[in-house]
């Protein structure tokens, strides 16, 4: 319906009025409020009809698609007949009010705001119907998506105030965007965090730092565990004991974090732990241990191995073989290194293509360290903790056989034992 056609409806009404006699004020008032009824009816049968247009237009498609329901659920079909309705009282007004001309004045602000503001409800809908079906994408699922709606929506939403204002000031958008030059500096104190949140968000998407479903370690705030959301300004981290943390956006990329993305995507997860053996235990194989470590499976080509070696080596050299410290010997320190390397070669849930070994650190006031560096292929963490525990149960349990002993510091019932025994 154009504009010709709502001036000949008014100017009939007008004519009918008249036509039955009224004049002065009850002309002036009938018209209004026969006008204003008619208005109301008309807007509530064709935005009802325009709804209905639009879904059944929808409705009629034989698949219902992501896009179908996205439309449905956020009411998008609604928002648009808002905007066909806020066109209707617009163009209405001016011969509803013709004979009030202050109120006509007022009226027209009126149906100004009131369309920008059907835009702003329509293209609300439009943006959460547009990140529900991103998100629900593999696509973009673990994309920032929500960062950049509100962001979207914040730019909207000022652009919606700005035309606001231009209408009840009477000023072009222009001199109003001009306007905001002198309050620039409040604008970005006020919107700090959601400005560094969007360039947090816009960095992260780059060089894709997180993603929704990342498993992230984040320190200072307590963080470890699922990213469950990303949002303009923080980020929500379902940790593993099920409570939520809450890390600001710009925190990622301004301070260091974990994120085991890698781990999981690689062909194996680090396992990297120590036994502390007692150094005082540490000594060379005599041929007793040597002849009763030959009944170990994983050290019996080893051992016969080594042992030739090393007696050709002597030989060759005349070392005096009266004391151990002359020449090439075997240590049980060195002998169970060896056999813990042999026992991982033969674990199934050991990585062996990854980096492989068993090394001894620096010793410390609590013994030597010796060293498990090797990657399990579980790498979920309940599977991998019980492959990680089965490792060192046996090797804590097989220290023993080698002479060796892992080093504890005292008890109180260990000290009592020794003052009992002295």
């Amino acid at each position: 319906m154009n504009i010709l056609e709502f001036r000949s409806i008014f100017n009939e009404l007008r004519s009918l009025l008249t036509r039955q006699g009224l004049t002065g004020n009850e002309l002036i008032y009938s018209y209004f409020f026969i006008g204003l009824i008619g208005v109301i009816l008309f807007l509530f049968i064709t935005i009802f009809i325009t709804r209905q247009v639009f879904i059944g237009a929808v409705k009629s498609a034989k698949t219902k698609s992501d896009w179908q329901k996205a439309l449905f659920e956020f009411r998008v079909f609604r928002a648009f007949a808002l905007i066909f309705g806020a066109y209707i009282i617009y163009n209405v007004v001016p011969y509803l009010f013709e004979d009030f001309k202050t109120a006509l004045f007022y009226a027209l602000i009126f149906a100004k705001i009131y369309i920008v503001l059907a835009v702003m409800f329509a293209i609300n809908a439009f943006l959460n119907a547009l990140v529900s079906i991103m998100e629900a994408s593999k696509k973009y699922a673990d994309k920032p998506i929500r960062s950049y709606k509100q962001v979207a929506k914040i730019i909207f939403y000022i652009v919606g105030f700005v035309l606001i204002l231009s209408i009840i000031l009477g000023e072009s958008p222009l001199y109003v965007f001009g306007g905001f030059g002198a309050v620039t500096a409040v604008l970005i104190l006020v919107f700090r965090d959601p400005i560094l949140g969007f360039v947090a968000s816009v960095q992260m998407s780059a060089i894709d730092l997180v993603r929704v479903g990342d498993w992230i370690t984040v320190e200072k705030y307590g963080a470890d565990g699922e990213v469950t959301e990303i949002n303009l300004t923080t980020i929500k981290v379902r940790n593993w004991d099920k409570t939520v943390t809450i890390v600001p956006s710009y925190a990622i990329v301004s301070e260091s974090f974990k994120n085991w993305r890698a781990m999981e995507e690689s062909e194996g997860r680090r396992i990297k732990r120590h036994i502390n053996i007692k150094i005082s235990s540490i000594k060379f194989c005599d041929e007793e241990l040597i002849n009763r470590l030959k009944s170990i499976d994983f050290l019996k080509d080893y051992l016969r191995e080594t042992q030739e070696h090393i007696e050709r080596f002597n030989a060759e050299h005349t070392v005096n073989p009266n004391n151990l410290v002359n020449g090439r010997h075997m240590t049980n320190i060195g002998t169970f290194r060896v056999y813990a390397e042999k026992y991982l070669e033969s674990n199934p849930y050991i990585n062996t293509e990854m980096t492989f070994m068993v090394r001894q650190l620096q010793a410390t006031e609590n013994g030597l360290p010796i060293e498990i560096y090797v990657f399990s292929k579980e790498k979920g963490l309940k599977k991998f903790e019980e492959v990680a525990a089965d490792i060192f149960d046996h090797l804590l349990a097989t220290v023993p056989y080698f002479d060796l002993e892992i080093f504890q510091s005292p008890s109180g019932s260990d000290m009592r034992q020794f003052i009992n025994r002295t």
